[in-house]
């Protein structure tokens, strides 16, 4: 596991630099290595490869074979443990290459290219300069592929050997030339080792061999080793922004850190679970906290961060979508599911949505645990919070409250204690260390938002009838399919729900993101949600086509009806308020009378307010509920 400790090399602009001593969570005492000066940094301006190296940061997970995919992650899982031991020999890696059958060298390789980039994807095969050459004839391939499906995928088991010199007499028989005995073996490296050990030897093998076991929840035991990610329904009724007015109930996606239960990243949605709620609590779980809590004016540490090993999920649908899978498998992180029908192996998250519930249900609006115990409270007439201003509440329960708590299930400690012990150790143990720093926040968050495939028009492309145009595109324009001429080519897309006026072009030359915005720069700004939303009501009129300039006319017009509802709701308001006002002056007048006594005759009569009579000459204002402005109408 990458992680930032006193001892280690790092990179600090453009300087090799080493660890001498961490400062809390945010800082690092480092010594330059060329000047031999020492310098107090920020430990997310710490790089643990080479600068040059943090900027090349290519997505090439996307676009890569399934096959050329599945090479790269048996790669990673031959060096992974080097890579988890920082204080390998050559012994080491000797021990490594003779047991997985490769050269010291090329492990050697395989290392330096991924600390370089710490993705999977540096350990793609690289492209050969004669890609695409046929070393064999087509009636040699057939061959052995024939033979290897004949002779060598039965219960018999015969060697590569025997296979080889089977292909070679079959070679001389057919008057066509003999391959290479290690081109054979190659063919027989390529067939899958499950479907090798079922023809080979028994359906039931390859099932004791391949399929996990089960049982107990395997329980990460430091930081970022196992995370669990889960969605529940708030109990709360949220209002708009604009109204004040009850929308429904939203829902909360939790990513907890089982070692410490510490809270990693979270998302709050009015949308139901889905692949993108998903990859946006992932994005945030791996992130540093320190923009988020500034942009909220929250002063607290939230000091959990960096790329877990592992990800604990449930066999929904939203957690099965090939962007979550590709993303995690380029970030060299485990996306493992929970086995049906055993609660037991998600208790971390569980536990953590029933406190939150048990704080929600204290708020005005709170829809409480069920029917039984919301009796005749009134859930919508009471809700008072909008969904920015839950994240905030829920933001500062997590970094004040939960985080400081002490848990029963880690033998009453709180969680930053506990992650602190973890990161800088104690008496009877060294710490690990912080986590590395995340070099490329923006590619990674992309890396985890979900993505469409489209084609490349002379208009730019297209997305649920909205058109974006960059210069960028010009050269992919009626592109067409390498493999298949008669086919367009399809291009990857991500983007953001949250804000679709900008998409992001993955370019297959750079493997790198491009913002492409708006082809019509005078859209507005808009959300996944508005756009579903007319794109609702223009089809429930019967529209008999949707086009994008009747999507924004209605955004337009919904917005605009926005702006006069709250100004008659203000206005409404300002109205009552003024009446009432004038009623509690009429009843004081009422009330103001000349003393009952009957005054001498000699006396002047004593006055407690001015009579009924003489209303008119009375100056009405009430300086006690008096209001600035109130009767001015606002246009």
């Amino acid at each position: 596991m990458n992680s930032v400790t006193p001892g280690k090399v790092a990179y600090w602009n453009d300087q090799s630099v080493l660890i001498l001593e961490l400062k809390g969570f945010s800082k690092a005492i480092v010594r330059v290595i060329e000047t031999d000066s020492t310098d107090i940094v920020p430990v997310r301006d710490l790089a643990l490869n080479p600068a040059e190296a943090a900027k090349n940061h290519q997505s090439k997970h996307l676009v890569a074979e399934d096959k050329e995919w599945e090479l790269a992650l048996e790669r990673f899982e031959v060096i992974k443990s080097l890579l988890d031991n920082p204080g390998r020999t050559e012994n080491d890696v000797k021990e490594v290459a003779r047991k997985e059958g490769k050269g010291t060298t090329t492990i050697y390789r395989w290392l330096k290219r991924f600390e370089e980039t710490g993705l999977v994807s540096s350990l793609l095969r690289q492209a050969r300069t004669d890609k695409g050459d046929h070393k064999l004839v087509d009636e040699v391939e057939e061959l052995i592929q024939a033979q290897i499906e004949k002779e060598y995928l039965r219960k018999e088991r015969p060697s590569v050997l025997k296979l080889y010199r089977i292909i070679k007499a079959e070679c001389i028989k057919a008057d066509l030339p003999v391959p290479h005995k290690n081109t054979v073996y190659a063919r027989v490296r390529k067939i899958d080792d499950k479907e090798s050990i079922r023809r080979r030897i028994s359906p039931k093998a390859a099932k004791q061999q391949f399929q996990p076991i089960t049982g107990r929840f395997p329980g990460g035991n430091y930081p970022n080793s196992v995370v669990q990610i889960d969605h529940t329904k708030v109990d709360l009724i949220i209002v708009d922004e604009a109204h004040r007015l009850p929308i429904g109930r939203p829902y909360l996606t939790i990513a907890i850190d089982v070692a410490t239960k510490m809270i990693s990243g979270f998302k709050i949605t009015l949308d139901p679970p889905s692949a993108s709620t998903v990859g946006l609590c992932v994005a945030h779980a791996i992130m540093s906290k320190d923009n988020w809590l500034a942009k909220r004016d929250i002063d607290a540490e939230w000091p959990i961060y960096g790329k877990m090993e592992k990800i604990h999920v449930d066999n929904g649908k939203d957690f099965r979508s090939n962007m979550l899978k590709r993303a995690c498998q380029q970030h060299g992180i485990i996306l493992e599911f929970r086995p049906k029908g055993q609660p037991n192996y998600g208790p971390h998250v569980e536990r953590a949505f029933r406190t939150f519930m048990q704080e929600v249900q204290t708020i005005p609006g709170t829809t409480f645990s069920s029917v039984k115990d919301k009796l005749d409270y009134d859930s919508e007439g009471n809700a008072c919070m909008t969904l920015a201003e839950l994240e905030l509440w829920f933001t500062n329960f997590i970094v004040y409250y939960y985080h400081h708590k002490s848990h029963k299930g880690i033998n009453k400690m709180a969680p930053i204690k506990l992650y602190t012990e973890a990161v800088f150790g104690d008496k009877y143990k060294p710490g690990i260390g912080l986590p590395a720093p995340v070099e490329d926040e923006e590619s990674l968050r992309l890396d985890f938002t979900p993505y469409v495939e489209r084609t490349v028009q002379r208009q730019g492309v297209i997305i649920d009838n909205i058109h974006y145009y960059s210069d960028v595109l010009r050269k992919w324009i009626g592109a067409k399919e390498v493999n298949d001429r008669t086919k367009k080519r399809k291009f990857i897309f991500a983007r953001d729900p949250r804000d679709i006026s900008v998409i992001h072009f993955f370019d297959p030359d750079t493997h790198r993101y491009v913002s492409i915005p708006y082809l019509n720069p005078s859209r507005p700004t808009i959300s996944l949600w508005e756009l579903k939303a007319v794109a609702k009501s223009l089809k429930d009129d019967e529209q008999p086509l949707i086009d994008e300039d009747a999507i924004f006319k209605g955004i337009q017009r919904m917005r605009e009806i926005e702006a006069e509802a709250v100004e008659r709701t203000r206005l409404a308001k300002q109205q009552r308020a003024t009446e009432k006002r004038k009623r509690r002056m009429a009843e004081r007048r009422n009330n103001w009378t000349v003393e009952d006594n009957k005054p001498d005759k000699h006396d002047e009569p004593k006055i407690l307010g001015p009579n009924v009579d003489d209303a008119e000459d009375f100056d009405e204002t009430d300086f006690d509920d008096i209001q600035p402005f109130s009767d001015v109408e606002l246009n």
